[in-house]
């Protein structure tokens, strides 16, 4: 059992950034993806960005592409979302989300933003871009 918790949102300007962060607790024996997802009002849930268990794998969807960055510190069970150039449309709640892929090394690169496939998620971070 994983426990997810986001923080890091708040109010923002346009142009501004933001780094979220999700620290994980629990155990498991499973190498396990964290992915960041958002949801604004009245839109479908949208995955942005996500890192591998080892690290050494980052995805980014278009929204996040040269914007965001994601990053992983597996010392303190937390991965960060670096999120620059902020714009209204960036307004949603922000989650976290953990894929467990197993305890075969050769899975400990593996990410996939699997949307509802996610195992664990957190209850989110609100993000508001606005002047």
């Amino acid at each position: 059992q994983l426990q997810l918790v986001e923080s890091g949102g708040g109010l923002v300007q346009p142009g501004g950034s933001l780094r979220l962060s999700c620290v994980v607790s629990g155990s498991t024996s499973d190498y396990y993806e964290i992915a960041w997802f958002r949801q604004a009002p009245g839109a479908e849930r949208e995955a942005l960005s996500c890192i591998s268990s080892d690290g050494q794998t980052t995805k980014y969807t278009g929204s996040a592409k040269g914007r965001f960055t994601i990053s992983r510190d597996n010392a303190k069970n937390t991965v960060y979302l670096q999120m620059n150039s902020l714009s209204p449309e960036d307004t949603a709640v922000y989650y976290c989300a953990a894929d467990l892929w197993g305890t075969s090394t050769v899975v400990k690169d593996m990410c996939e933003m699997r949307g509802q496939l996610m195992d664990y998620w957190g209850k989110g971070t609100l993000v508001t871009v606005s002047s």
